[in-house]
Parts: structure tokens; sequence; C-alpha cells
């Protein structure tokens, strides 16, 4: 029988073999997910020989990564603001760099200081808005998704976290399930890759929901019609904040000032990229 530090090392090399991008990281998380364990108890415990049932069930995870699965799929979590949120192939898996934007719209709301209502436009796994529900006491939400396979991983991530008192769920197209509701704030990471880019992507992405990713033909036409609608669905002085793609910041500031936003904001990620363009409308 085999160690933890040997079971490691041989998947280890079997990923990197296999062309996985960190390879060490990722057999660590997954067998760490197989013995629900946490990732530093591999090391303290390396010595410790395993069950033959979960050196297979950890072997038959390695070769689903070497398929380019995602591990968020293979575990069914994802870490986001602190918090573990359940994901599935029916929503895209949170990114570090939409943190930028969840901290954003979190703290411009909690600076309110009254109750506070806003809209998550294609709220996927509920990340976005949920993380802001725990983070800011005085808001509520609702949450807009057009498939409501997405939906149902994003009601159980508000009732993991214990919001779902606060957070309304609709199925629909961008606006549409909201006509005749006003919100302090609108917030969405809406698809931006251009269509014509989604077959370069790599096979871990590819995995993702690809109505997740398509931004049409320029990567911009949900910003089109999410920044035209808003100012119908704002307060006055209500806040609209988007995450957007590489290259995409002073397009999307366009549209914010051809719709007649004011106080312009683009924030970049931690690796200097222009990562969110926000603004009010008055």
């Amino acid at each position: 029988m085999k160690t933890i530090a040997e079971i490691l090392k041989a998947a280890t090399t079997r990923l990197e073999e296999g062309g996985v991008d960190s390879p060490r990281l990722d057999a660590e998380i997954l067998l760490a997910h197989v013995l629900g364990w946490r990732r530093l108890s591999l090391y303290v415990d390396a010595e410790k020989i395993l069950p033959l049932e979960n050196i297979l069930r950890f072997n038959e995870l390695i070769t689903q990564r070497l398929k380019k699965i995602p591990v968020a799929y293979l575990t069914g979590k994802k870490d986001f603001m602190g918090l573990s949120f359940a994901v599935n192939q029916n929503v895209l898996i949170p990114r570090p760099e939409t943190e930028i934007l969840t901290e954003f719209v979190g703290e411009y709301l909690r600076g309110l200081g009254r109750e506070v209502i806003f809209a998550d436009l294609g709220t996927g796994s509920g990340a976005i808005a949920v993380s802001i529900l725990k983070f800011v006491k005085n808001a509520r939400a609702a949450a807009v998704d057009i498939s409501n396979e997405a939906l149902e991983v994003a009601k159980f991530n508000a009732t993991r976290f214990y919001v779902e008192d606060r957070i309304k769920f609709y199925c629909g197209d961008l606006f549409k399930p909201l006509e005749g509701q006003i919100f302090n704030a609108i917030v969405s990471n809406p698809p931006y890759i251009p269509t014509s880019e989604l077959k370069t992507l790599q096979k871990e992405v590819k995995s993702e929901p690809q109505r997740a990713l398509d931004g049409g033909a320029d990567g911009l036409s949900f910003y089109r019609r999410i920044i035209s609608d808003a100012p119908r669905f704002l307060v006055d002085g209500g806040l609209l904040a988007v995450e957007i793609g590489i290259n995409q910041a002073s397009s999307v500031k366009k549209l914010f000032e051809a719709a007649n936003f004011s106080d312009i904001t683009i924030l970049k990620d931690l690796s200097g990229i222009d990562r969110v363009v926000a603004g009010e409308f008055h």
C-alpha cells in the first residue's frame, strides 16, 4: 500500500505529463476532497496509508482532470470572497477577479447606510449576490438568470449561507423579469468573450456553459443591452457596475457615457488589468 506522499507524487506526475497547468495543487485539492481533509493535513499525515477505496476514488478524479474537466466541477465547490460556493456544470466557476466587482458594489451599498436593494443580472452560482448579502446586512437582492438549472445552484448557495430570506430569484433574460422594479445598484458579470474566440479557449473553460461566455460578435452585446436599459431600473444616483474582459474598458466606458452615466470609474484587478466599469445615473 502507498502513503499519501507517494500517492500525491504519482498523481502529480500523471497530471504533469497530461499537460495540466497546476499538477501538484490540483492533486492536493482532489485528494483533500476525497478524504474530507484540509490540504495542510496531507503534509502532516504524509506517511499515512490510505484505504483502497480512497485511492480508487482519487485516481478516478485524476483521470477526469486529465480530460481537462475543471477541479471545481470535480469537487463541486469553489472558494469566492472567503466562502465555499457549490458549483456544477450549469454555472460559470467564480473567478478571483470577480471579487473586485463584488467588493466594490458591496462597499457602495454599505456606504448608503440604510435598507438597500440591488439586482444581479446573470447570477449563475449566485456568488456575487450571496457574497454581497453576506457582508451587507442591510441589503436585499433580486438575482436573475436565463437558466433554471443555474438558479437551482444559486438558491442552494443562498440557503447554505443563510441569506435566502433576503434574495428573490427570477428566471429570464436580463431585465425582463424585473419590469417595474427600482434598485439602488445593478451588478453584472455578463458574457463578454467574442463568439469567434470561443473555439480558442482552454479546454477547461470550454467545459463551462457557453451561454455564460458568448458575448456576441464583438463581445459587447450584453453591455449594450444592460447599459441602455439600466437607467429605467435605477434610483436617482443609483450605481451600475459590470465586469469586463481584457481591452474592453474604453468601449464599455463609451457605452456608459452614451447612456448619460456620470462619475464613471474603471477598476483594475490584481494583475493590473482593467476589470470593472461602474457609473452612477442621475
